[in-house]
């Protein structure tokens, strides 16, 4: 009853709990966080000191005592206490200013489809015990898809991509239902290592992740690019183990990041095959719908185009429709109860 009362005062959340970042859509205000999900923690008095943004600037350069972690791996709860501490500073922020002290939202979350019930029963269990009132788990490639306005509740076959920072999802979806997919643990934060490996076989130098992130983002592609591009990669060179920086080029991160890139597209081939001949048709008609941070990849639109002959586009503000799509469903209870995975729904 106390739990209703104060949710009358809350603000309904959609949330795309992701290994990389996560995104907060509110009802009728839109997208109101996009952070890394990162937590800084001092482990002498286990306090959270910092989270998000602020935490991801503390990544390498923190003293024995704190330590900065990233309770998600590969869209999956690795640490259960960090994953509801996060998410009840999330929900805090959102509620910042507000007149309740106490918010009990009602929450839609994005999980992967490989999502065991154990994986399932955690990310409940830590919505709630960071303040939710009720908790709707919904797959990230239908969430997605209804981010990226796909119609997804006719007869017709969407194909959609979504490449976060864990896991790439692929997913062909009809009648509100997902008719065949795959789900695979190569994506953003694979294509990181990559970098890291490429630095340290073939320039012996050692780089940090985040740096390595940098460099992914600034010059990484799929598709040889027009103008050549270039880079300082700084490190620590691993035979004097004193600082070194050296200028590389797209060429480099492109040969870094291939063999990865070329699983993804084999995967979503793989899928088109194992795909019912009509929503083949309906497919090469619509074309496929790229999703999440690795859409942002310079090139990777074109590569997949060439290699499964069918039209590729780029949903819009692809880093935030998984968050949309969990966001639209808190206004369409009718839908939202079609694709739930909870067996039991109740407003």
């Amino acid at each position: 009853m106390i739990k209703n009362f104060l949710g009358r005062f809350s603000k309904d959340l959609g949330i795309d709990l992701g290994t990389s970042n996560t995104v907060i859509y509110v009802k009728d205000r839109g997208i109101v966080i996009n952070e890394p999900s990162i937590v800084a923690i001092n482990k002498k008095t286990n306090q959270v000191l910092a989270v998000g943004r602020e935490a991801r600037e503390m990544v390498g350069k923190t003293p024995p005592h704190i330590e900065t972690c990233k309770p998600l791996l590969k869209g999956i709860i690795s640490d259960f206490e960090v994953t509801e501490k996060m998410l009840r500073f999330f929900i805090n922020k959102v509620h910042e200013g507000g007149f309740n002290i106490m918010p009990r939202p009602r929450v839609v979350v994005g999980v992967p489809l490989e999502i065991t019930e154990v994986e399932r029963k955690a990310v409940e269990d830590a919505t709630l015990s960071a303040g939710a009132r009720e908790v709707f788990l919904v797959e990230e490639p239908m969430a997605a898809a209804i981010g990226a306005r796909l119609p997804i509740e006719e007869a017709d076959g969407n194909l959609i991509v979504d490449i976060g920072g864990g896991t790439t999802q692929i997913a062909v979806i009809s009648l509100s239902g997902i008719v065949t997919w795959k789900a695979i643990t190569i994506a953003g934060d694979e294509l990181n290592k990559n970098i890291i490996q490429y630095a340290k076989d073939v320039f012996n130098l050692l780089l940090g992740e985040k740096h390595a992130e940098n460099i992914k983002h600034s010059i990484a592609s799929a598709y040889r690019l027009n103008e050549r591009q270039q880079i300082e990669m700084r490190g620590r060179d691993l035979a004097s183990g004193l600082p070194k920086e050296i200028i590389i080029t797209d060429d480099h991160i492109r040969e870094a990041v291939s063999r990865s890139i070329k699983k993804i597209v084999e995967n979503i081939k793989s899928t088109l095959e194992e795909t019912p001949p009509e929503l083949v048709a309906d497919i090469y008609e619509r074309g496929l719908v790229l999703c999440g941070g690795g859409a942002l990849l310079q090139g990777l639109d074109k590569l997949i185009a060439d290699f499964t002959a069918i039209p590729v586009r780029i949903a819009d503000d692809p880093l935030t429709c998984v968050a949309r799509g969990t966001g639209a469903l808190l206004s369409n209870p009718t839908l939202l109860k079609e694709v739930a995975l909870d067996a039991e729904y109740t407003l």
